[in-house]
C-alpha cells in the first residue's frame, strides 16, 4: 500500500490468521514445494506460539480476555510474512516502528527489543505499546518479530489516557519514541522504571512489558531453530514468496471487480469539546489489479482528541481491506501492495503534531475502517463472482467504559471495559448478520465472562444481554448488538464515558438495508438498597425495568470523566450491523421467528418489515387472513415511500433472483447486478442504462441510479428522531414503479447525498466486468 504523502516512508504491513489454511500452496523459486509449505506452516505455528506466550504471561485482561492484541513476523525491510488472529489495525503500526528504526540508521544487534508508542511515528494512540525485535542469524538481521496490544493507562491528564478535554498530544500520557528496553539481551532498568513511572498502572503494564519481552524471545528462539533445520536462504525465500504469492492472489481478485470510482462518507460526532460534525471522507478508485483510496475530503483536524495520526489511517486500512478483501488469501504485506492511499496532512485522519489523538482507535480509526469497508463491499457487490460475499457495516462505533478508584482494601484499580466490541455484525447478502459478533477489524472477538470482570474489578452487572431492534432491517438482518447495565460495589469510583454513533448511524446498510441502532447511555441513581455490603447488595439488585430507563438522564457522546457509586447505574447499548435490502422483501416467516426470539420487537415487525402477527406473536402462513393482511400492508407502505394511493403501486413485485431476468430486459441481453434490486443493462447498441428488477428505467449511460429514483424522507424511529446529530438528515430512494427501497443515505443536511458507484462503463476485458455480466 502506497501512501501519498507522507514525511517518511510510511509502512503498510498486514496479516495472516487464515495462511495456514486458504490461498494456494506458497511457491518459491527453486525450493522443494514440500519444503515451503512445511516451512510456511511452522512460520505460522510460530505466530501462535507469540500469542500462546503473551496470553500466558500478561495479567492484564484486556490481552488474556478479549485479545486485543497482534503478533507478527516480518522481513527484514518491515513487511509483514505472518500475523495472528487478533486486531487488524495493528499491523502496519508495528512496521511502522520498524520502519522508523530502520530509516534512522538505529544500530542493532542479537538481543535488543524495541518499545514504543508514539502515535506519529508507528502506534495507533499512546496507549499501544509496541516492541519489537531484530531476528538475528549469523550477525544478518533476516527478519522481525513484532508485538503490541492496548494498555488501560499510559498516563496524561485522565486515567486510562483517554482525556476528552485534551487540546494537545502532551496531555495524554507517555510518548515512547523507540528505545531499547532490552540491549544485548540485558533490560535497561532505568528504561523500565521510566515507564512505569508514568502510569497509574504499573504492576499490570510491567507485567505485559515482561510478556512482550517473553513473546520476543519465543519467536527469536523459534526462527532460529527453523533455520538451523531447513537454511537461513530457505526460510527468507518462503516469507518472501508468501507475500509475493498474496500480492499475486489480490491482484487477481481485483480484477474481478468492475472499475470505476465509489464515494462513502462517515461522520463521528463530538471533539470533547464541542458537539462539531467530523467527515471522514473516501473516494475508492478501482482500476485493473490497483485501488486508490483517497481521503482527502475529510474534515479538518479537530481540536481534540477524536483525531488519528497517518499510522493510525493506515492501520485502518489494513484492517477494513484485510478481512473484506483478503478472504482465502493468506494475510500478509502482499494484499495491501495494490493499494494506494492519499491524504495530505492536517486532516482528521492524518493529524499532526501537537493534536491530541488519545481516543484515535475508537473514533477516527474506526470511522475510517467503516468507509473502507463500505466501499470494498460495494464493488463485490457488483461483481458476479463475489456479490455473494457482500457485507453491511459491522459494529460502526465502540462506546467506551473505562473505571478507576480505590477497592474495598484501599488498592488503586483499573479497568476498560472490552464488553463494547460485542456490537453487532453486518449483514450478508446471502445470510443475517451474527449477533454480538463485533467489529470487521477483530477476526477472533473475545470479551470476559461477567464472572471475570465481577472478580477482577469492583463491577455488579445488572445485565448483559442482546438488545433488541438494534440489528439494521433489511432483506437480510444486521446482527443485534449488545446492552449492558452496571454498577460499583464501592462507596465511589470514577467512570470515563465516551464514544460516537451516539447520534450518526454508523453500522450503514447496503442495497436498501437500514443502519443498525444507534448508542444509548444512560445514567442514573437505581433502585438500589443503601448498603456499600456487596453481597447484601447483590440480592437485591434487580434487571431495569421500562421506568427505570425512564428516570434516568441520558448521556450525551462525550460526557467524559464523572464519579459513579454503589447506588448509580450505567447502561449503555451499541450499535448492531447494517442490513441488506429492503425490509419488505424478508420472509415473514423470519421476521416472525425474529419476533418469538425477542430480536425485532412487534412494533418494528408491522412498522418496518410491514409483517401482521397472529394473536401468537407468530405470522401464521395457514391464515389467510394474516397473509392477506401483510401483503395488503406492504403494499400500503410501499405506496408510502411514493406519495401515492395504494392502488397505484403493484401487488406483487419481481422476487429477488440472481440470476433472474429484470422486467424489460429481453432474454440473453447482458446485465449486471448492482445491488439487491438494481441492475446495470447493456443496450442493443452497446449503451449502458440501470433499470430496477420491476422494469423502472433511472438512469442512461451512467451508474447514477439515483437520478431517476424517488427520493423521500423516511420514518425514523422516535429515539432516532431525538439524538440525530442535527447537521444530519436521513434519505431514501424508491423504485418509482414498486415502491421497494434500494438505498438509505445519511448525509449532511446542507449536501445531497452522493452518487456513490459510478462504474467505468467503456472498460472492456477481464478489467471490466460489464462486457460479460450476462
Amino acid at each position: 500500500m502506497t501512501p501519498t504523502p507522507t514525511p517518511t516512508p510510511t509502512p503498510t504491513p498486514t496479516l495472516d490468521p487464515s495462511g495456514h489454511s486458504g490461498g494456494e500452496p506458497v511457491r518459491a523459486d527453486g525450493l522443494d514445494p514440500v519444503v515451503s509449505q512445511v516451512v510456511r506452516g511452522r512460520l505460522i505455528a510460530i505466530t501462535d506460539q507469540m500469542r500462546l506466550a503473551l496470553q500466558a504471561v500478561s495479567g492484564s485482561p484486556t490481552v488474556t480476555e478479549a485479545s486485543d492484541f497482534f503478533t507478527g513476523i516480518f522481513l527484514p525491510s518491515g513487511a509483514f510474512a505472518t500475523m495472528g488472529h487478533q486486531v487488524t489495525f495493528e499491523a502496519a503500526p508495528v512496521g511502522a516502528l520498524i520502519r522508523h528504526l530502520l530509516d534512522n540508521g538505529t544500530e542493532l544487534k542479537d538481543g535488543d527489543r524495541i518499545i514504543g508508542n508514539d502515535p506519529f511515528i508507528g502506534a495507533l494512540h499512546q496507549n499501544d505499546l509496541q516492541m519489537c525485535a531484530p531476528l538475528v542469524v549469523d550477525g544478518e538481521v533476516i527478519a522481525w518479530a513484532g508485538v503490541m496490544a492496548h494498555q488501560t493507562d499510559m498516563g496524561g491528564m485522565d486515567f486510562s489516557s483517554w482525556s476528552p478535554k485534551a487540546t494537545e498530544v502532551w496531555q495524554e500520557g507517555l510518548r515512547i519514541p523507540a528505545v531499547k528496553l532490552v540491549d544485548g539481551g540485558e533490560v535497561r532498568q532505568d528504561v523500565l522504571d521510566m515507564i512505569l513511572a508514568a502510569t497509574r498502572l504499573p504492576a499490570q503494564v510491567g507485567l505485559d512489558i515482561r510478556a512482550f519481552i517473553a513473546t520476543l524471545n519465543v519467536a527469536s528462539d523459534r526462527l532460529k531453530d527453523l533455520c538451523g533445520q531447513y537454511g537461513t536462504g530457505t526460510v527468507q525465500s518462503v516469507m518472501t514468496a508468501m507475500v509475493e504469492n498474496a500480492e499475486a492472489g489480490v491482484r487477481a481478485r481485483l480484477r474481478e471487480l468492475p472499475d470505476g470510482v465509489v464515494r462513502v462518507t462517515d461522520y463521528l460526532e463530538h471533539d470533547g469539546h464541542t458537539d462539531r460534525l467530523y467527515a471522514v471522507d473516501l473516494v475508492a478508485t478501482k482500476r485493473g489489479e490497483t485501488l486508490t483510496l483517497d481521503f482527502s475530503g475529510s474534515s479538518a483536524q479537530a481540536p481534540g482528541f477524536v483525531n488519528c495520526s497517518r499510522p493510525g489511517l493506515m492501520g485502518a486500512v489494513a484492517g477494513a481491506l484485510i478481512p473484506t478483501l483478503g478472504f482465502g488469501i493468506p494475510w500478509n504485506e502482499g494484499l495491501l501492495r495494490p493499494v494506494t492511499v492519499t491524504a495530505p496532512d492536517g486532516l482528521v485522519c492524518t493529524a499532526i503534531p501537537p493534536a491530541p489523538v488519545g481516543s484515535a482507535t475508537v473514533e477516527t480509526i474506526w470511522v475510517a475502517c467503516n468507509v473502507v469497508t463500505t466501499a470494498v463491499n460495494t464493488l463485490l457487490a457488483a461483481s458476479p463472482a463475489h456479490a455473494h460475499r457482500a457485507q453491511a457495516v459491522s459494529s460502526g462505533t465502540m462506546a467506551t467504559f473505562n473505571l478507576s478508584g480505590r477497592d474495598r482494601d484501599g488498592r488503586f484499580f483499573g479497568l476498560h471495559l472490552m464488553d463494547p466490541l460485542a456490537g453487532g455484525f453486518g449483514a450478508f447478502a446471502d445470510h443475517d448478520g451474527p449477533n454480538a459478533a463485533g467489529p470487521m477489524g477483530t477476526p477472533s472477538p473475545c470479551i470476559a465472562d461477567v464472572e471475570t470482570n465481577e472478580q477482577t474489578s469492583p463491577l455488579f452487572y445488572l445485565h448483559r444481554r442482546l438488545a433488541r431492534d438494534t440489528g439494521g432491517a433489511g432483506r437480510r438482518r444486521g446482527g443485534l448488538g449488545a446492552e449492558v447495565a452496571l454498577t460499583v460495589t464501592v462507596e465511589k469510583a470514577q467512570a470515563l464515558v465516551m464514544t460516537h454513533g451516539l447520534e450518526v448511524p454508523n453500522s450503514v446498510g447496503l442495497g436498501g438495508g437500514w443502519p443498525g441502532g444507534l448508542v444509548s447511555q444512560t445514567f442514573g441513581a437505581g433502585h438500589l438498597p443503601d448498603s456499600t455490603d456487596a453481597a447484601r447488595r447483590a440480592t437485591a439488585v434487580r434487571p431495569l425495568d421500562a421506568h427505570d430507563q425512564e428516570r434516568f438522564a441520558a448521556l450525551g457522546p462525550k460526557p467524559g470523566s464523572f464519579p459513579i457509586s454503589d447506588t448509580d447505574v450505567f447502561a449503555v447499548r451499541w450499535q448492531g450491523g447494517g442490513g441488506i435490502g429492503d425490509p419488505l422483501d424478508r420472509a415473514p416467516e423470519d421476521v416472525a421467528a425474529d419476533v418469538r426470539l425477542g430480536l425485532v420487537s412487534a412494533d418494528s415487525a408491522r412498522l418496518v418489515y410491514g409483517v401482521v402477527l397472529g394473536a401468537d406473536g407468530s405470522a401464521d402462513g395457514s391464515d389467510a387472513v394474516e397473509a392477506t393482511r401483510t401483503t395488503r400492508l406492504r403494499r400500503e407502505l410501499r405506496a408510502e415511500r411514493l406519495g401515492t394511493g395504494v392502488d397505484a403501486v403493484p401487488e406483487r413485485t419481481a422476487p429477488i433472483e440472481p440470476d433472474g431476468v429484470p422486467v424489460g430486459v429481453a432474454p440473453g441481453a447482458a446485465w449486471l447486478s448492482l445491488s439487491d434490486r438494481l441492475r446495470l443493462v447493456r443496450n442493443d447498441d452497446g449503451s449502458w442504462h440501470v433499470r430496477t428488477v420491476d422494469g423502472a428505467l433511472l438512469v442512461e449511460g451512467s451508474t447514477r441510479w439515483r437520478q431517476g429514483a424517488v427520493r423521500f424522507a423516511p420514518r425514523l424511529p422516535d429515539e432516532v428522531v431525538s439524538t440525530l446529530h442535527p447537521d444530519l438528515t436521513v434519505t431514501a430512494w424508491a423504485c418509482p414503479v414498486s415502491g421497494h427501497l434500494l438505498a438509505v443515505d445519511v448525509h449532511r443536511r446542507d449536501q445531497d447525498p452522493a452518487h456513490d458507484l459510478d462504474l467505468d462503463l467503456a472498460a472492456t476485458g477481464p478489467a471490466g466486468l460489464l462486457s460479460r455480466a450476462r
